[in-house]
C-alpha cells in the first residue's frame, strides 16, 4: 500500500506516493526523474548513489525513502548548475578526476561532506572518508588531488 510522503530535495518539497519498501534512490531516480543520483550495486557497496542527507554523506540505495521524510537531502544537482558549479565541480573537473563520470556524483557529493566536517583534511582522512566510494577508471590519485585543491581554494578565500 502506498503512502504519500513529502521530501526535501535541492531546497524544493516533493508530496510523492512511496511503497514501505522503496528505497530513497528509487524515488530520486524513478519518482522524481534525478538522474544524477547512479544505480550501482543496490547494495550500498560501491558509493555511487550518495546523497546528502541533513549535511551527512548517506547511501540512498538502501536507506528508505520514508526515512528522509522530514530531512534535507541534497543529490548532485543541487550542488551546483551550468554556470555557477561547486568549488568541488571545477575541481573535479580541472583535476582531471572523472574519466566516464558514473562514481563522480556519489564521489563529489561524499567530498563535500568530508570539507564540511574537516576543516583541513589530510590525504590520508580525505582517503579514509571516502574509501566506500568506488571507481573504476582513475586510480583514486586525481580524485584526491580534487578534494585537496578544493581545501586550499577555500582556504585562499578565508
Amino acid at each position: 500500500m502506498k503512502q504519500g510522503i513529502a521530501l526535501n530535495i535541492n531546497g524544493d518539497t516533493y508530496e510523492v506516493l512511496v511503497a514501505p519498501h522503496q528505497t530513497l534512490l528509487e524515488v530520486l531516480r524513478d519518482g522524481l526523474g534525478l538522474m544524477g543520483t547512479k544505480r550501482g550495486c543496490d547494495l550500498g557497496s560501491c558509493g555511487s548513489c550518495t546523497v546528502l542527507v541533513n549535511g551527512e554523506a548517506y547511501l540512498s540505495c538502501i536507506m528508505l525513502a520514508m526515512d528522509a521524510v522530514g530531512k534535507d537531502i541534497i543529490t548532485i544537482e543541487g550542488l551546483g548548475e551550468a554556470g555557477d558549479l561547486h568549488p568541488l565541480q571545477s575541481a573535479f573537473i580541472e583535476k582531471g578526476a572523472l574519466q566516464c563520470g558514473f562514481c563522480t556524483p556519489g564521489m563529489i557529493l561524499t567530498a563535500k561532506a568530508v570539507l564540511d566536517e574537516e576543516i583541513r583534511p589530510t590525504e590520508e582522512i580525505i582517503k579514509k572518508k571516502m574509501a566506500g566510494n568506488l571507481c573504476r577508471c582513475t586510480g583514486y590519485k586525481k580524485i584526491v588531488e580534487a578534494v585537496l585543491s578544493t581545501v586550499e581554494q577555500v582556504e585562499k578565500e578565508i
